[in-house]
């Protein structure tokens, strides 16, 4: 299994340009929030299933950025569990931030990582977390 510094190599290579990298921004936690909301939408058991598989995915690499993915994967289940409609805001929020995706790598000049391994639909998120913990000069 890669490194979690592997992982964040690779995903960075495709990752470079300034628009891009601030689209990632906007649009990652766009994503994120919006499949667990199209998940909820068939039923909250299978969010939480996506969300504990996707946290054991993460404690694989590092247990400190897995115990922060679970903080936001927690707000993120409850802001669903407020919501009256979760289905057509997902469906919403997927679409436009996929396009705001499109467009960063557009600029780029390079596809998506997930076209290489679907692995890096996960990484997204956390490849944003880490720059967070490098900027505060916090272990991962």
């Amino acid at each position: 299994m890669k490194a979690i510094d592997q992982w964040f190599d690779e995903y960075g290579e495709s990752h470079l340009n300034p628009v891009n990298k601030m689209l990632h921004w906007i649009c990652v936690p766009l994503i994120t929030f919006s499949v667990l909301g199209l998940l909820w939408a068939i039923h909250p058991w299978v969010s939480l299933l996506a969300v504990a598989l996707s946290l054991a995915f993460y404690a694989s690499l590092s247990w400190r950025i897995a115990a922060v993915m679970m903080v936001l994967s927690l707000l993120m289940l409850l802001i669903l569990n407020s919501m009256t409609y979760v289905f057509i805001p997902s469906v919403a929020i997927f679409i436009l931030a996929w396009i705001g995706q499109f467009i960063g790598h557009h600029l780029e000049g390079k596809k998506p990582s997930f076209f290489k391994d679907m692995q890096f639909l996960l990484i997204g998120p956390i490849w944003l977390l880490g720059f967070v913990f490098r900027t505060f000069g916090l272990r991962y």
